[in-house]
Parts: structure tokens; sequence; C-alpha cells
């Protein structure tokens, strides 16, 4: 099953600056759930897909970019 992404280039860099930054706050404070948070963001901004957003319909990739992506595979 292929996953369509609906994470735009901007959102992604978003997401992994926010994650990174809950994630090392996590580390130096030793919370588990800031560390958790943080590597779900980083995942999210990686794989350019969130779940939620999926759930809700909702993507930030322009339309020309996506229906290139769709041609190509």
């Amino acid at each position: 099953m292929k996953i369509a992404k609906n994470v735009g280039r901007l959102d992604s860099y978003l997401r992994l600056t926010l994650g990174f930054s809950m994630l090392g706050y996590g580390i130096v404070k030793k919370s588990d759930l800031m560390i958790v948070l943080g590597a779900g963001k980083i995942a999210e901004g990686i794989t350019k897909f969130c779940p939620i957003m999926h759930m809700l319909g909702i993507t930030t990739v322009n339309d020309r970019i996506q229906s290139l992506e769709k041609s190509r595979g």
C-alpha cells in the first residue's frame, strides 16, 4: 500500500525543526512524552505524511507537484 504525501516542503521543514527541538528538550528534561512526540514529528517531516491530516482530508502539498508525482508512479 502506497501512502500519498499530504505534507508540503515548508510544512515538513517546520515539522523537522519542531521535532528536533521537542526531542532535545525531552532528552534534557528526561520527559518520555516529549521524546515520543518529537520523534513522531521528525517521522512526519521525513515521510511527508501526517495521519491526522489524512483523516481530516487536509493537504499542504502543491497541486502541481502532487499531479507530477502521481504521473511518475
